[in-house]
């Protein structure tokens, strides 16, 4: 994306999506993915498998759950092209506590709605240096 008026709502977007996974009232967190999830979207993640705003909405309550006053937090920039994003964030639980740092990668719709997001968790697992050697000297 090249037009910074484009780049600032899709930053709103993911932004307002960060929102929903921070705010512990259900009824609160399915308002704020109202204007943001299309209805039939998708989230996935190595734990989850969800589609659908309720389901969403449920998901991140189970996760709240566990996190009593935790924010999710976007660490990047919004990099997007073609209608597909991706963006870093991180968890800081209520102590201040950070938790690595996950990505999401976001397929948004031409209303300007998330259609999907899959989620990764932590850094990659960087290649071992040797191995990487003998693949290029294949």
């Amino acid at each position: 994306m090249s037009d910074s008026a484009d780049i600032a709502g899709l930053e709103h977007l993911i932004d307002t999506y960060c929102a929903a996974w921070s705010e512990p009232d259900s009824a609160q967190r399915e308002q704020i993915l109202k204007d943001v999830w299309a209805d039939d979207a998708t989230y996935t993640d190595p734990r989850a498998d969800v589609t659908g705003r309720k389901e969403l909405v449920a998901h991140i309550g189970r996760i709240l759950a566990g996190r009593p006053g935790a924010k999710v937090i976007r660490t990047s920039v919004v990099d997007a092209h073609h209608g597909l994003a991706r963006f870093a964030w991180r968890v800081v639980q209520a102590d201040g506590t950070m938790l690595p740092e996950g990505i999401d990668f976001a397929e948004i719709s031409s209303k300007g709605k998330l259609l999907r997001i899959v989620g990764f968790f932590g850094p990659l697992a960087r290649k071992e240096r040797k191995r990487a050697l003998v693949h290029l000297l294949r």
